[in-house]
């Protein structure tokens, strides 16, 4: 081979290199960046429920809780599983979501107590948290609220209103959570009225509607021209609008469903909590607390009064709402006497949290017994 020849294909196998070595230097086109959660699971969470969530009471409460989570934390997918009976039955449900990669459940009764506790042995990896109730195990926490100071204001709110002094009181079970409630509500409406009497009609159910306002109209029947209720419907406020007379709500807002009777409500307000929770799960800071919240923490409250509430009335509450928030006052503040007089708090003492979470009697001005 000739020396132009040579020539000729060593400057065609440079330029050749060349070329190849400016190719692999050049930036190939970039695909739009990846959204920040995509490829992320999302973390699967379970609600279970005593009733409908249409109940417009406790169960709905709970559901509008669920929903704010959403809408907080998108990373979140929620299922919800309503109207379980508490016992066996609710055991066989939680199982189920704990089997679908659920890996926080609510169970929101307090009769859904022991069966969480017997699931959560089954799946240590799965965090539980029961709605209302006091056993706790290695992943399972409780959480509660301390409804019994918005009971006390709407007491307050009753006991103004009321012209025959007979308030009636719908009450489903004859457990702790319940019979405080009516203690503190009583307190309320003897504070500001202590002729008042609070009659307590027993219903022994949660979410039966025909029921509940039944046990209403009966109160009614009976001289109450006002009626509270512990119950999952609006049943004993649509009793008392039909019957001309007044009714104060309990978990949400129930003024639409009565609006000529309902003074006021006292309401839940899960949302912030079940943000919380899911956070601390997530973030690995969970613990397996029992959390009883208080008024100020946002987690129970009164709803907008009726037109029917006097200004006077509300500036009652607003006062007693205050020293309340303050934390320099509790409602079951001494003296608290029982239903025979026997005082059971002395003067200048503070109920415990141990002997309120036990409440197995009723305050001086509560008409009715506890059924055993």
């Amino acid at each position: 081979m000739n020396l132009k020849k040579k020539s000729a294909i060593f400057i065609t196998l440079l330029v050749s290199l060349l070329l190849v070595i400016s190719g692999c230097g050049a930036k190939a086109p970039t695909a739009a960046p990846a959204p920040a959660d995509a490829g992320k699971e999302k973390i699967k969470v379970a609600f279970v429920y005593v009733g409908p969530v249409g109940d417009a009471g406790w169960s709905y409460a709970h559901d509008q809780g669920r929903k704010y989570l959403i809408e907080k934390m998108p990373q979140v997918e929620t299922t919800i599983i309503e109207s379980v009976p508490e016992g066996a039955d609710s055991e066989r449900v939680i199982t189920q979501l704990a089997e679908k990669g659920n890996k926080i459940i609510f169970t929101t009764s307090f009769g859904y107590m022991d069966p969480t506790i017997n699931v959560a042995k089954k799946y240590p990896d799965v965090t539980f948290m029961h709605n209302s109730g006091y056993k706790t195990a290695d992943n399972v926490g409780t959480y509660f609220g301390r409804m019994y100071q918005a009971r006390y204001l709407t007491g307050i709110v009753a006991g103004k209103t009321t012209k025959t002094n007979t308030i009636g009181y719908v009450a489903a079970m004859p457990i702790p959570e319940v019979i405080r409630g009516i203690n503190a509500f009583t307190q309320g409406v003897r504070s500001v009225n202590p002729q008042a009497k609070v009659k307590v009609v027993w219903t022994n159910t949660w979410y039966d509607p025909a029921a509940e306002k039944d046990a209403a109209k009966s109160l009614l029947t009976n001289g109450a021209d006002v009626i509270a209720q512990h119950q999952d419907t609006p049943g004993p406020m649509q009793a008392a609008e039909e019957a001309g007379k007044y009714g104060i709500g309990y978990n949400m807002d129930m003024s639409k469903m009565a609006p000529k009777a309902v003074l006021t409500s006292a309401v839940w307000n899960w949302g912030p909590y079940y943000v919380k929770t899911v956070e601390s799960v997530i973030n690995k800071t969970w613990k397996n607390d029992q959390y009883w919240g208080a008024m100020s923490d946002g987690i129970v409250d009164i709803a907008p009064y009726g037109p029917m509430v006097t200004d006077d009335t509300k500036k009652l509450v607003a006062d007693a709402k205050d020293k309340i928030i303050s934390g320099k006052w509790d409602v079951f503040t001494g003296p608290v006497k029982d239903q025979s007089g026997a005082v059971k708090v002395p003067e200048g003492q503070v109920m415990s949290d141990k002997d309120m979470l036990s409440f197995d009697w009723f305050v001086e001005g509560v008409d009715g017994t506890i059924p055993k």
